[in-house]
């Protein structure tokens, strides 16, 4: 089993980290069998939010006889201290704790510090002091936020998009942010769905040391992949490389990460998957993609008014409405092929 140290926080866990945001939308029964059978297959890091709707109910109904057996990361989306603290006791309450592993901000637009006016870093102070939370850390999709944390020396962990379908700058920041003590958590390792192969996937990030990735898990044979791999871990082999490269250049090009921050859309369109359409019609079959729940969703791109709110949100800075169109424009194309 390969074992992951977090930078200086002494947190040691398997390569295997349970991202729960996808639970979210599965059945509370349903979630925690998933949940107790990856604790029972040695799964012992879950990330959730406070965000994440009933995300934390499940992880508190699931765990509450085996609290000191796992690490909790949990995060708050709060800009004020009152928020701040209305948050950590809503976690803490559905968690089913008193104490909080790795307590995050929440993709905030700044690397929050002391004596910056906000007050949100001394709230993490504070409540590591009076022991709610244990360890500091700091969730982002912004290049320029996430070297702040890393160059503050303020954070213990830092949680950031790293998949095979990164870039170099991307991949850089990851070990930066080792070599500086940090912990580094990588979101989206499967590239928001993009990416289809697991094996390759964890296989990649099993060369980076220092590097934990998060699997966002919904059903129980996603689950049952990823447990496979705890005591036969996947090998970077020279194939494996020569599919990455291939990858690369099929999809390693500005193509939308579903990370949602663009939302909402004041004309109701779900940016998130119409944004990726194309890339999502190659990636899986079609027809999963044609039917007519989601041809009413691609319809609703007609009525963009480019108004612009989408891509000055975007971390990514992507021409979200040409990106919308040209998504469009390949999504019909494809429906008159397939005689729709």
């Amino acid at each position: 089993m390969t074992l992951v140290t977090l930078g200086s926080t002494g947190i040691q866990t398997n390569r295997n980290a349970f991202g729960a945001l996808p639970i979210q939308r599965t059945p509370i029964e349903t979630a925690v069998k998933i949940l107790r059978k990856a604790f029972d297959g040695g799964i012992r890091f879950f990330d959730t939010a406070r965000a994440y709707t009933d995300s934390e109910e499940k992880l508190g109904v699931a765990f509450k006889e085996h609290r000191d057996e796992i690490v909790i990361a949990t995060k708050t989306q709060a800009k004020t201290p009152d928020a701040f603290w209305r948050d950590l006791e809503e976690s803490l309450k559905w968690l089913k704790t008193d104490y909080i592993d790795i307590y995050q901000f929440h993709n905030p637009g700044v690397c929050y510090k002391p004596h910056d006016g906000t007050g949100m870093y001394e709230c993490m102070i504070e409540a590591k002091k009076q022991g709610k939370i244990k360890h500091i850390g700091m969730t982002n999709h912004r290049m320029s936020a996430a070297h702040a944390c890393i160059d503050s020396k303020l954070y213990d962990t830092l949680q950031f998009p790293l998949s095979y379908l990164s870039s170099n700058e991307e991949v850089e920041l990851a070990l930066k942010c080792t070599d500086a003590g940090m912990g580094f958590i990588a979101m989206k390792a499967l590239a928001g769905g993009l990416i289809t192969d697991s094996r390759t996937a964890y296989a990649f990030m099993a060369e980076l040391e220092g590097v934990l990735p998060i699997w966002g898990i919904q059903r129980e044979r996603e689950l049952d992949e990823f447990l496979s791999y705890m005591d036969n871990p996947p090998k970077l082999t020279k194939q494996r490389k020569a599919f990455i490269a291939n990858e690369n250049q099929e999809l390693a090009t500005e193509f939308c990460r579903a990370c949602g921050y663009c939302m909402p859309c004041p004309e109701g369109i779900e940016i998130n998957t119409c944004a990726r359409m194309s890339l999502l019609l190659r990636r899986s079959p079609a027809e999963r993609w044609l039917k007519p729940d989601i041809q009413a969703k691609m319809e609703k791109i007609k009525h963009c008014t480019e108004c612009w709110e989408c891509a000055a949100k975007c971390p990514y800075d992507l021409d979200t409405p040409d990106l919308l169109k040209r998504n469009y424009e390949d999504y019909q194309k494809v429906l008159k092929s397939a005689g729709h």
